[in-house]
């Protein structure tokens, strides 16, 4: 085991760099970490002056700048502490979580199940960040990029600083390890989403317009493009039919069709009744005070008073019968022209408040579809019914009732019957003969190694992971407790057949069914281009000269808007001063096994073990490069000449976090002008299975199976 000091090397690492025959230039580093983040600070060490309450000064029922805790429970397995606090004078929650992390997480988030398809979450997220009163540029996120050290930006949206839909709420986060970076981000934030200017101009920008008697716009265009996706649009069809007569039926991003239905004033009137205190949720996460920002958010909610807000049904009526829909879509040119075909068998299952029986769902659903040994990957992937499982496949948790679906796409459209047979084949076989408690006890095992192995973003994971359960009324800090539901599970496997009995109720006996199913049709373009010039007809054909003068001059002075140059000095910038002039440093060791260089990174350690191998492949030919993925992917795939992948797979479900090959491109480390290429290694796993993790990847790199013609055909057609 790997601690402060280096100790001894596992004696599988010395058999996994054994020469081979694609090893030119291998690299090796072998570490143990500790924390969530590489450098936990406190604040005083990272500048604050401020002297932080305890956690445990934060009691039930205590009022502290206008909240009142209401509970604060210390979560052990994640080394963390929830503190839920409610505003005292709007309603607004506070979810806290306290934990030992330098990189410090805010987020705001509302409620906003859309009552059409029409986009109104999608384009009040976009005309929110264009300016507000206290910060009255164009984008102002974007423009602290220069301004900020936030460690986490631009990931979903082609924002600086991100915003999350989902399809009942809107959540707008940002992290960094600043205090003062922290104070400016939060301030800009709220201002942000509570105080937007929403100008008519800004909606026809982000929203859409007509411009040259044709509809535009950022999220008009951008929704073209993801209902043009067919993934996506399998998925948001398939909702539509899932959840009749809910929000979930209405697509919160936007349907172009519908887009061009809402008007600026129903988008003025959304923020009013959505963006209001009493709809909101905030969370804070990380090592900075807590009472700081209580302090800052209740000086923002003073001049609101409390509203209640608006109720969307998220309950579907109980189907009377399975049901089944056919829709089209347009055809892939890319793909085997027979084979275009997709379909989800989606059952409803439990409401996400029942925390346990979603766990029990969620771990369900991984032990049927997930890996080489799940039932339903052999028998629909491995099979070639399909060439992977359709958008819609596993567990669903992120509405009030919850959803599981199984399905494939690239398969035949005469085959419809069959892989639905076969998927309800699959679950009855299940149900008769059980699950191997060795894959059950290798999927806990997942979850207890997930608890130690924390990543610098773990605060904006977690809250990632709460919250669809949070805005849909469950305890944040139920859905913290993993330890509480393993423990339960492992009970409720000993004194019967629990997982059956889930099969049972939710998936065999359930008429809560749906057949959806897309097919490839040569139309459907130029049935969307003729819809489109319906209804755009529609529009143009009532426009009086007066009207066209108007869009054109609007148009022209929303371009003059965008071309001015702006005085952004009101947006708050970090300083030199505010910035440490100390850094974490951590110690190196070098050593080497026969010829392979390895880099060490000895620390106090949590009990996990990190390795990454670097295989650098000189003088790779083009020809040869575009077989590099695929090659990487043969390594975890096709298994070895002694033993099959699905019986690996499990092994390395029961002894690690997972086994990754990829191919690799990177600068030199001595020189920008030189780029090395090959492939990289990586896993992790507890202490004790060091010589497993070794043993397992030095099998899978130098024996693989590359005779497994039948896999390796479905890797190709993957």
């Amino acid at each position: 085991m790997l601690s402060l000091t280096r100790t001894r090397m596992p004696r599988a690492l010395g058999a996994l760099v054994r020469p081979h025959a694609y090893d030119r230039s291998l690299r090796l580093s072998h570490r143990s970490l500790a924390t969530v983040s590489d450098s936990p600070v406190s604040p005083a060490q990272s500048g604050s002056k401020d002297k932080p309450l305890s956690k445990d000064s934060f009691l039930p029922g205590q009022s502290i700048h206008g909240y009142t805790v209401l509970e604060n429970r210390h979560v052990k397995e994640l080394e963390l502490d929830a503190i839920r606090l409610r505003h005292e004078k709007t309603g607004a929650e506070h979810l806290h979580i306290s934990r030992d992390d330098s990189n410090n997480v805010f987020g705001v988030g509302f409620s906003t199940p859309p009552e059409n398809s029409a986009g109104v979450p999608h384009i009040l997220e976009h005309t929110t960040l264009c300016g507000s009163k206290s910060y009255p540029v164009r984008d102002p996120f974007f423009k602290m990029l220069n301004r900020s050290m936030a460690t986490f930006m631009n990931a979903f949206t082609g924002k600086s600083i991100v915003e999350w839909i989902s399809r009942d709420y809107t959540l707008y986060p940002f992290s960094t390890t600043n205090p003062v970076d922290y104070s400016n981000l939060r301030d800009v934030y709220l201002d942000s989403v509570f105080f937007p200017h929403l100008r008519e101009m800004d909606f026809k920008q982000e929203g859409w317009r007509l411009e040259h008697e044709n509809p535009n716009g950022i999220v008009y265009n951008e929704m073209k493009g993801q209902m043009a996706d067919a993934g996506y649009l399998f998925y948001s069809k398939m909702q539509q039919y899932m959840f009749p007569g809910t929000t979930y039926a209405n697509n919160s991003g936007g349907d172009p069709s519908d887009i061009t239905d809402l008007t600026h004033k129903e988008l003025v009137d959304f923020h009013k009744t959505h963006y209001h205190p009493s709809n909101a949720k905030f969370y804070t996460y990380g090592n900075f005070p807590l009472e700081n920002s209580l302090e800052a958010i209740n000086a923002k909610l003073q001049g609101f008073e409390p509203i209640t807000p608006p109720q969307a049904e998220k309950t579907v009526a109980p189907f009377k019968s399975p049901r089944a829909v056919g829709l089209t879509c347009p055809v892939d040119p890319m793909s085997s022209p027979e084979k275009q075909a997709k379909i989800s068998v989606s059952f409803l299952t439990n409401n996400v408040q029942d925390t346990f029986e979603g766990f029990g769902l969620r771990v369900l659903s991984d032990l049927l579809i997930d890996g080489h040994a799940s039932p339903m990957y052999k028998a629909l992937i491995e099979s070639n019914l399909g060439s992977e499982y359709s958008a819609t496949t596993g567990y669903d948790g992120s509405t009030k009732i919850t959803s599981m679906a199984f399905g494939i796409q690239g398969m035949k459209q005469e085959d419809v019957g069959k892989v639905e047979a076969t998927i309800m084949g699959v679950l009855q076989k299940v149900k008769e003969d059980g699950i191997d408690p060795k894959r059950v006890e290798a999927i806990i095992h997942q979850m207890e190694l997930g608890q130690k192995h924390k990543t610098p973003f773990f605060g904006m994971g977690l809250m990632q992971g709460l919250a669809s359960g949070w805005f849909n009324g469950c305890n944040p800090a139920d859905l913290l407790e993993l330890n509480k539901n393993i423990d339960r599970l492992k009970t409720e496997i000993a004194e019967g057949p629990f997982f059956q009995n889930l099969i049972s109720k939710y998936l065999l006996e359930n008429p809560n069914k749906l057949v959806f199913t897309m097919a490839p049709s040569p139309d459907y373009g130029a049935e969307l281009a003729a819809d489109e010039t319906a209804r755009l007809m529609g529009k143009t054909s009532v426009l009086s000269d007066k009207d066209r003068e108007r869009i054109f001059e609007q148009g022209q002075a929303l371009l003059k808007n965008q071309e001015k140059t702006e005085d952004v000095s009101c947006l708050p910038t970090l300083k030199v001063e505010d910035i440490s002039k100390k850094t974490k440093t951590y110690s190196l060791e070098h050593s080497a096994v026969g010829s392979v260089p390895v880099q060490w990174r000895p620390t106090s350690t949590n009990g996990i073990t990190y390795f990454r191998g670097i295989s650098v492949i000189p003088g790779l030919t083009p020809e040869l490069k575009q077989y590099l993925p695929l090659f990487a992917d043969s390594l975890t795939s096709l298994g070895t000449r002694d033993r099959a992948m699905d019986a690996i797979d499990d092994e390395i479900r029961l002894y690690t976090g997972g086994i990754r090959a990829a191919p690799f491109l990177s600068t030199n480390h001595s020189s920008i002008d030189s780029v090395e290429e090959g492939l990289s290694f990586s896993s992790y796993c507890l202490d004790r299975n060091q010589d497993r993790m070794y043993g397992l990847l030095g099998s899978l790199i130098q024996e693989t199976n590359f005779d497994n013609l039948d896999k390796l055909r479905t890797l190709i057609q993957g």
